[in-house]
């Protein structure tokens, strides 16, 4: 594969989420030992469940950790699509209790409308962020970087100053809010966790040459300065 990336593949998703664990929790005592505090930003949907299960028991210096999502629907954690709820429910257990959660749903009607309320939390965040997984879907978004979404472009400047954005996009379903590229980039360890042969031949396609908004996740690729630590198990 390309040098944009860096591919481990892994056995299984038991194998898969272990190291994983182990890396962010590396990554997380790394930054706090050097800054006293340190945050973490993962995704939602059904992948990382056995992975955030690993992490919180990890023997971390949980009260130094702060939690937030790399992108989130709108809805409310009552709702079975809110990745914060998902968050709660596998990752905010046990020891990683006590680490600080940072959601981006505010409650107001749309996410314009809580934008602000959401970047004023995140920029109380310790950045950069000392770990952040990302993952793919199989039309090659990752974060709310969606194909052809309204606010996209935005989204995905290098240059925005922006740390979050707003996304919306027909196979989102729900409204979309989102961090920007540049808060992704800028991660000590920037990690992709995906599973199966569908989405290994997806981000083969999205290290083609093609229009970044056909398949988001190039902002990545195309842009970090150094490959991009995806774990992959079939």
């Amino acid at each position: 594969m390309s040098a944009a990336i860096a591919l481990t593949a892994f056995p299984d998703r038991e194998a898969l989420a272990r190291s994983l664990a182990a890396h962010v929790g590396e990554a997380l005592r790394a930054r706090y030992a050097w800054d006293g505090a340190a945050s973490l930003a993962v995704s939602g949907g059904r992948t990382p469940a056995r992975f955030f299960e690993l992490l919180s028991g990890a023997p971390l210096d949980w009260p130094r950790i702060s939690v937030t999502l790399v992108d989130e629907r709108w809805v409310p954690e009552t709702s079975e699509r809110s990745n914060a709820a998902l968050v709660r429910r596998h990752l905010l257990t046990g020891p990683a209790a006590s680490a600080a959660f940072v959601p981006l749903y505010t409650g107001t009607e749309t996410p314009e409308a809580g934008l602000a309320a959401v970047e004023a939390a995140a920029a109380r965040l310790p950045l950069p962020f000392a770990a952040l997984v990302l993952g793919m879907g199989d039309d090659g978004h990752t974060a709310s970087f969606f194909p052809h979404g309204e606010g996209l472009s935005g989204a995905v400047d290098p240059a925005t100053l922006a740390r979050l954005a707003v996304v919306r996009a027909e196979a989102a379903g729900e409204p979309r809010i989102t961090f920007t590229l540049p808060p992704l980039l800028a991660a000590d360890r920037l990690f992709l966790h995906i599973e199966g042969e569908g989405k290994r031949r997806v981000l083969e396609a999205a290290l083609e040459d093609g229009p970044l908004a056909d398949m988001p996740i190039r902002a990545v690729l195309r842009n970090l300065d150094r490959p991009l630590d995806v774990f992959w198990c079939p």
